[in-house]
């Protein structure tokens, strides 16, 4: 078996179709998962990085790009969670407009739960910390905090391509062939 240095060798999973099944986050999967799926003939791999692993009988060298042999069709309705909030909002408060790393996020409901408003698509905004504090319980419009955008049931492919406004910190060059986002890749 290969030293501990192997830890750092994920595979890019990309759908039959050769698309990337997520964005953000990227979909990647740990250099085992990616050989248990090539040794079941559940992927095909594209790119190898230079390392390899043994087993008693064979080596193999870690993929960096499969594709699945089966295409994965994406959700039609995305589910309702923080970080898709975040994503359908680009990660700006919906009050005064500002990106946010996400721990220094929260969501508002647009109209307050004390007043009658649900936790769903339509009613929920990404908002810093500061902004949920001021408007707190009140309605947006007595306060004059109406959110930039009106807040709706994003589709699977509008937060997919809000995902690819933000690249993640790391990418392999033989990734850059299978992605494609809005900002500049580097090596």
């Amino acid at each position: 078996m290969a030293d501990g240095s192997t830890l750092n060798y994920p595979a890019l999973v990309l759908n039959a179709d050769f698309r990337p099944l997520s964005y953000f986050p990227l979909s990647l999967w740990a250099w085992q998962d990616a050989i248990k799926a090539v040794c079941l003939d559940r992927v095909s791999v594209l790119s190898e990085y230079d390392m390899e692993v043994h087993s008693p009988r064979q080596a193999f060298r870690l993929p960096s790009v499969v594709a699945l042999k089966d295409y994965v069709p994406a959700a039609r309705k995305p589910a309702f969670t923080r970080f898709n909030v975040f994503l359908r909002d680009n990660f700006s408060c919906q009050y005064c407009g500002e990106r946010h790393p996400t721990q220094e996020l929260t969501f508002d409901h647009v109209i307050p739960r004390c007043k009658g408003g649900r936790t769903s698509w339509e009613n929920v905004v990404t908002a810093c910390g500061c902004c949920n504090l001021r408007k707190g319980p009140h309605m947006p419009h007595h306060i004059g905090m109406l959110p930039r955008r009106t807040p709706v049931r994003p589709t699977s492919w509008e937060l997919q391509e809000n995902g690819r406004a933000f690249p993640p910190n790391y990418l392999h060059k033989s990734w850059h062939d299978y992605l494609y986002w809005d900002a500049e890749l580097e090596g």
